[in-house]
């Protein structure tokens, strides 16, 4: 049966299952030790039953016509108070000859037969309704002709009353004592899982870029897990390096006929030369896009990797000042700094470098760019003051190889290959009016913790 996902814990599996057996340890130990004080309790009771039934044993004296009298008290002052609780009395059969005080004009429930070796004990009502723990015996006194029977009671509850004392004490000593060791038992499981937490820290800072592989001593339980996961990145990264050297190759693999044809197109006349010129143009367009595409899918899977923002806003900006020199072209950007983006160098200059780059082809003196994080996502605002783009042409501008304007250099595959590189890091690219009279982009790119 699957949990739900806030269940499905391993501190809460921990927690809960020592949780139970601790209790069930408490209740059976609480359970156990209360039968062993009861026990105890009354078996001292009955000590004090004996010794309270030999005293009276011991004092009895027979008169000059054979009745039983005690020759001093037996050392229990409520044998004096009527209906004590605790009482004595001295019978032949079922004839009471002598009785205490405190039994008034009572008398005990006497067993109808005793044992001839020792004491008798028995629980039986009292005169009052009491719950009394009895102890009889028969004895012989000297010169007399008959064997005697002595009983002395002692209430019951005073047994109850020290068991229910002991269980309260012992219920709130375990409640402690269990709440004592579930504290111990947090501690314990929230230390002994705090590797697992490091190891979620090490993946999560490989994940963001701020480390390559898993940093960290381990304890030797989950070490062979942190050397295979560094083992996969390491392999993932490999596997990434020689696709991209494959993607590389072929792309001068197919760049250098291309090359040749284009050449020999321009020199060569005619209708011919025009279709392979117009061909090869076109392919040379589709290659340099899906070559961008891959070698971009490729850095989105790489685990790691992260880029500073400000670098490489500030490395364009003059590049692109120098590029556009001759038109007086003024770029402003900045970027706070700090900011990182989850990807790689060449895919955010890439994507960022075409919008500047497309600012600057339309722009008239201005072009800014300004960066902000949102969130957990980098956005990037691009204004010109050029000349703008009708609201029903803004999404052509990212089809491949569409040029809205022949006289503007370029081949009109930058916009899509930075739009499809910012799909590929769950990006977006949009378009609007700009401040400034001309067009607005915004990207919009993962941020790096």
């Amino acid at each position: 049966m699957k949990l739900p996902h806030r269940y499905n814990s391993l501190f809460l599996r921990l927690v809960l299952a020592a949780a139970l057996w601790i209790g069930a340890a408490l209740v059976i130990g609480g359970l156990v030790l209360s039968a062993i004080f009861k026990d105890y309790a009354e078996r001292t009771f009955d000590g004090r039953l004996t010794v309270l039934l030999d005293s009276l044993i011991a004092f009895t004296e027979l008169d000059e016509n054979g009745h039983p009298k005690l020759t001093r008290g037996i050392g229990e002052p409520r044998f004096d108070l009527p209906y004590s609780g605790w009482y004595w009395e001295i019978a032949i059969g079922d004839s009471p000859l002598a009785r205490s005080r405190s039994l008034w004009d009572e008398s005990l429930p006497l067993s109808a037969q005793l044992n001839a070796t020792g004491p008798q004990f028995a629980n039986v009502d009292g005169p009052n309704d009491e719950n009394l723990r009895l102890i009889e015996r028969e004895i012989a006194l000297p010169a007399a002709r008959e064997r005697f029977r002595f009983a002395v009671g002692g209430d019951h509850s005073e047994i109850d009353d020290e068991v229910r004392r002991f269980n309260t004490t012992l219920g709130w000593s375990l409640g402690i004592l269990g709440l004592g060791l579930l504290t111990a038992l947090l501690l314990q499981v929230r230390f002994g899982l705090q590797p697992l937490r490091r190891m979620r820290q090490a993946i999560v800072a490989v994940r963001t870029g701020r480390a390559q592989r898993l940093e960290g001593e381990f304890p030797v339980e989950i070490e062979p897990l942190s050397d295979e996961l560094n083992i996969l990145i390491d392999h993932n990264a490999a596997v990434l390096d020689r696709a991209r050297t494959q993607v590389s190759n072929l792309a001068h693999a197919l760049k250098t006929p291309l090359s040749v044809l284009t050449n020999e197109a321009a020199v060569g006349g005619g209708s011919l030369a025009e279709t392979v010129k117009r061909q090869t143009t076109a392919m040379r367009r589709h290659v340099d896009h899906y070559l961008s595409r891959a070698r971009a899918a490729a850095a989105t899977r790489v685990l790691g990797v992260r880029t500073d923002v400000a670098p490489v806003v500030e490395d364009l900006r003059r590049t692109l000042e120098r590029i556009y020199v001759d038109r007086a072209i003024r770029v402003e950007a900045e970027a706070p700094a700090g900011l990182a983006f989850r990807g790689e160098r060449q895919d955010l200059e890439e994507m960022f470098g075409n919008l500047v780059d497309n600012a600057c082809k339309w722009a008239r003196t201005r072009v800014t760019a300004s960066v902000r994080a949102e969130a957990d996502r980098i956005v990037f605002t691009i204004d010109d003051d050029g000349p703008g783009l009708p609201a029903d042409q803004r999404t052509a501008v990212f089809d491949r190889g569409t040029r809205l304007d022949e006289t503007v250099p370029g081949s009109g595959l930058g916009l899509a290959i930075a739009r499809d590189i910012a799909e590929l890091y769950h990006g977006a690219i949009v378009v609007e009016d700009s401040p400034l009279g001309g067009l607005r982009a915004v990207l919009t790119l993962p941020a790096a913790a």
